[in-house]
């Protein structure tokens, strides 16, 4: 049999165990379709296949290996799965390795993140080319602990040259086994000659809470960025480090962005904040059992919480809302979330490849179904656009009660207690992030100097700022800097950091700064007399601007 032939059968024979694994959903795990339905479904799959037989022999262009993949994998199966909703996905090998990589949070490597860049050639009649930048090594990594800096530009892998490469195939040239060599040639500025850093590939964690720290005393700060195998311990430990600082009067948890990941982590972080026994989240199907899952060690500590949300909130992370608004622990602050609230389950098809079918629906404490309406809508109109999410109209929305009788609203994401509206860039900041203004300022700044922990950007370093940009090329007038003043001043900072001292003295910079963070923390008494409620009587509470 040819090689393209075995290719197309395999595709094909992926699209059929994918239909396959839908049938046995219905059929066998239901136990209650009837012959007729049975018969149909024999039916759909026999005119797949007729329908593929007569593309691949009748074509105009023959159907090579790349394209027959193309047909299965990007189209016939998602297209079978987005009729059923937006979060049914087929993963290919290299997307399901990919999605184990970041349920596992963690991988080998040598632990730097890298992005491309253009980069203007000397000579201005030649075109541009694309170079890879080191944004910054994480901290503990070979190439943290080798000196690599933010800056840095990737000549070469073990030999081969990464011009007009992606960041991607740059990435998977410097994965590899644990213990195993990599040289990596780099470009750095100032230097006489390229450097040369023999890497050692180690296990390069991928924190879920990539921040945790202090903004005041007493009132601690954890960044969640997503639900991974480790969230929950990771949350533990920044709860323990908060302790060992002294009590806590407060915590702000940021799910912004939070695109959620494993039920179960949720279902644990929440653990940390509830009474035991109080119900976190409950899941619904027509396949498998209904679930309820619980706290089931629970937490007595009676400090303040709110949880900063945005409308990039979604899934696990709005378990988590969820379950702390529905049970009085937690304000809600921020946007309206994302309104996932469909559960797949993962099966594994062949070859390293999975199907996540959605298998369930799932519900608050209240009772609340958060996933939004998907129903006349396109994939773009779904994860994109997003019209009506805020209406002030909620008539059309779900009713509840949370345990102490105050109002919240299903069908449409969490709606926060509070909105804190998202701060949108201007054109003078977009303007800078495109040029990668303060990125390469920081690497120049530092070229020939460093800087203390209490560094300030004074009149001195903008300046600086100013004159780099106009040697740069880089349009700006004082009125816009003025304008914007304190962005320019956290930002020039925060690369500062980031590339003096490692990424998380850099985002601590940005989240002092945070303007909806530190709106957030002005919410904590609202949390307080919320969290007091919990230990009398009092029922409604009505603290809660509206």
């Amino acid at each position: 049999m040819a090689p393209r032939t075995r290719r197309a059968l395999f595709s094909v024979t992926v699209f059929l165990a994918t239909c396959g694994v839908l049938g046995s959903i219905i059929s066998q795990k239901v136990a209650a379709q009837s012959a007729s339905d049975e018969s149909t479904l024999r039916d759909s799959l026999h005119q797949f296949t007729n329908v593929y037989s007569i593309v691949e022999q009748n074509y105009a262009d023959q159907l090579n290996a790349d394209r027959t993949d193309k047909v299965i994998y990007d189209g016939a199966i998602p297209g079978m799965l987005h009729v059923l909703d937006p979060h049914s996905n087929f993963y290919d090998p290299k997307a399901f390795a990919q999605m184990r990589e970041d349920q596992h949070g963690r991988y080998y490597g040598v632990g730097m993140s890298i992005q491309p860049q253009p980069d203007k050639p000397a000579d201005g009649d030649k075109p541009a080319t694309t170079k890879i930048v080191v944004m910054a090594p994480f901290e503990g990594t070979p190439s943290y602990k080798a000196g690599i800096r933010p800056g840095d530009t990737i000549i070469s892998v073990d030999g081969k040259s990464c011009e007009n490469l992606d960041s991607a195939a740059v990435a998977a040239m410097l994965k590899g086994p644990r213990g195993s060599h990599v040289t990596v040639t780099m470009y750095r500025e100032g230097q006489p000659k390229n450097l040369v850093f023999d890497l050692v590939r180690d296990e390069i964690p991928q924190p879920s809470v990539d921040l945790a720290f202090e903004p005041k005393p007493g009132v601690g700060y954890i960044h969640v960025k997503q639900f991974m195998e480790t969230t929950s311990r990771e949350v533990g430990d920044a709860l323990d480090k908060f302790e060992g600082m002294g009590p806590l009067t407060g915590l702000v948890i940021d799910l912004r962005g939070n695109p959620g990941g494993l039920l179960n982590e949720a279902v644990n972080m929440s653990d940390k904040f509830l009474k035991k026994g109080q119900i976190v989240v409950s899941q619904k199907g027509r396949a498998f059992p209904d679930q309820v899952y619980r706290a089931s060690r629970g937490s007595d500590e009676k400090y303040p919480i709110v949880v900063l949300v945005n409308r990039n909130t979604a899934s696990a992370a709005e378990i988590v809302s969820g379950a702390l608004q529905d049970h009085d622990r937690a304000l809600i602050v921020g946007e309206t979330t994302f309104g996932k609230g469909l559960v797949q389950t993962v099966f594994t098809i062949s070859e390293n490849s999975g199907l996540a079918l959605t298998t369930y629906h799932y519900y608050t404490p209240s009772g609340r179904l958060i996933q939004r309406s998907y129903d006349h809508m396109s994939l773009y109109d779904y994860y994109v656009v997003r019209d009506g999410r805020d209406q002030k109209d909620k008539s059309n929305l779900e009713v509840k009660l949370t345990d102490h009788g105050r109002t919240v609203y299903g069908g449409g994401g969490i709606t926060p207690d509070e909105k804190i509206d998202q701060v949108k860039a201007n054109s003078f900041q977009n303007g800078l992030l495109f040029h990668y203004a303060f990125f390469d300022f920081a690497r120049f700044y530092l070229s020939n100097r460093s800087i203390p922990k209490d560094f300030v950007v004074d009149d001195s370093v903008l300046q600086s700022f100013k004159g780099f940009l106009k040697t740069s090329k880089i349009d700006y007038t004082d009125a816009e800097i003025s304008a914007n003043l304190d962005w320019v001043k956290e930002s020039i900072k925060s690369d500062l950091f980031t590339t003096q001292f490692g990424q998380l003295e850099g985002l601590k910079v940005r989240a002092e700064w945070d303007p909806q963070i530190n709106k957030a923390m002005t919410f904590l008494p609202e949390a307080r007399a919320l969290e007091d409620s919990n230990e009398s009587t009092q029922k409604p509470l009505t603290t809660a601007r509206r």
